[in-house]
């Protein structure tokens, strides 16, 4: 028997569309799925935005205040997916009303505020999945088996980068993602959030890292009205950015293997350059997101001059089979979301957790805070424990 979900949308920006289509979708994907879920409620303090998401997505109720949907008794699980300066207080309403939460990386801007969540979500005893989608690929999924299995022997190092020109423009708007105080971190919230997660997701925790960044586009122009995504505007008034366009930093893991993680939201002609390469004592396992359901993968005896095939992911790798019926037919980004809401819903229905935790948002929120501590001192660090 299928019981219906009250659920909710916090922030209504592209990223709440990205939340909102993937419920819609999930009964299509997972029918055997025990939760359907209902859209009853959306919060977007933008005028007219949350009355649009409404009418165009069949949500109950619209609304501008986030607090009523944590009054609303129809709702049991929201999707957060406002400002990273909102984490931290909605995400602990929520919990506290006894919501189960679908919140979006890096929760909050510091490891402090990520702890806060989690703390609520275990103290409430609801269910708390987080928005690092890459893991969730079918293809990184097989990329991690193969790792732990020892197909490719002991890992010895790996590097992760994430590489995008979303803010490469100059006329770029000075939006709350520039500011200290609504947005935290720069590259390091938004992107290097994910390749810590998929960091640790392959090889396990991370003993130590020294870091440097840079801000490298210093001054935008301050929007005159309200903005979605990564909007341009010119003849503003000029801002200072406030933090970082770039990161690299240096990893050593607990394992001993060693690691480079390199973001970078400013760089003309990468769109979207996110992967990893990771090379062990018998072979390696290479994956690119502008080619997601495609496995770079070397194994064998020969070691030097030892060749590289291409896995093509099908029906048996992670939750491909859900979206297509055989090898080579590709899934794409939203297909991500709906893993994670799939895993969400699941979470809720069996009362254990499934895919990515509060715990995994904050251990790679420790590392961020490693990172700006580096950044800082000069130094290598250890990330605090979670």
């Amino acid at each position: 028997m299928v019981e219906t979900l009250g659920v909710a949308v916090v922030g209504f920006g592209w990223m709440g569309r990205v939340h909102t289509q993937a419920y819609a979708r999930l009964p299509h994907h997972y029918p055997q799925l025990a939760l359907r879920p209902e859209l009853v409620a959306v919060a977007e303090e933008v005028p007219g935005r949350a009355e649009q998401a409404a009418g165009q997505y069949g949500f109950a109720t619209a609304t501008r205040d986030w607090r009523e949907v944590a009054a609303d008794p129809r709702v049991r699980a929201v999707s957060i997916t406002a400002p990273n300066f909102l984490h931290r207080e909605i995400g602990v309403a929520m919990a506290e009303a006894g919501k189960h939460l679908w919140i979006e990386k890096p929760v909050g801007l510091t490891a402090e505020d990520a702890r806060a969540v989690a703390d609520a979500v275990t103290k409430a005893g609801v269910q708390g999945t987080v928005g690092f989608n890459y893991r969730g690929a079918p293809a990184v999924e097989t990329a991690r088996e193969l790792i732990a299995a020892g197909e490719i022997g002991t890992v010895t190092h790996v590097r992760v980068r994430l590489f995008s020109d979303y803010a490469a423009h100059p006329e770029g708007a000075l939006t709350w993602r520039y500011e200290r105080e609504r947005g935290g971190s720069g590259v390091l919230g938004d992107l290097a959030s994910h390749g810590a997660d998929l960091a640790r997701f392959l090889l396990g925790e991370i003993a130590a890292l020294t870091a440097d960044t840079a801000v490298f586009v210093p001054e935008r122009a301050r929007p005159t009205g309200a903005t979605a995504g990564h909007s341009r505007v010119s003849g503003g008034e000029l801002g200072p950015v406030e933090n970082e366009d770039y990161v690299s930093c240096l990893l050593r893991f607990a394992s001993g293997a060693r690691g480079v993680l390199e973001a970078c939201r400013v760089s003309v002609g990468e769109q979207n350059n996110y992967g990893f390469e990771v090379h062990g004592t018998k072979g390696a396992v290479f994956w690119d997101f502008r080619r997601m359901n495609e496995l770079g993968v070397s194994r064998g005896t020969a070691y030097q001059d030892q060749p590289v095939s291409t896995v093509y992911v099908g029906p048996g790798h992670g939750e491909f089979g859900a979206f297509q019926p055989g090898a080579a037919n590709a899934m794409g980004y939203d297909d991500l979301k709906v893993i994670e809401a799939h895993r969400f819903l699941r979470s809720i229905a069996e009362g254990v957790p499934h895919g990515a935790t509060l715990t995994d948002a904050v251990r790679s929120a420790a590392v961020l805070d490693a990172m700006a501590r580096s950044v800082a001192s000069g130094a290598w660090v250890s990330p605090e424990s979670a």
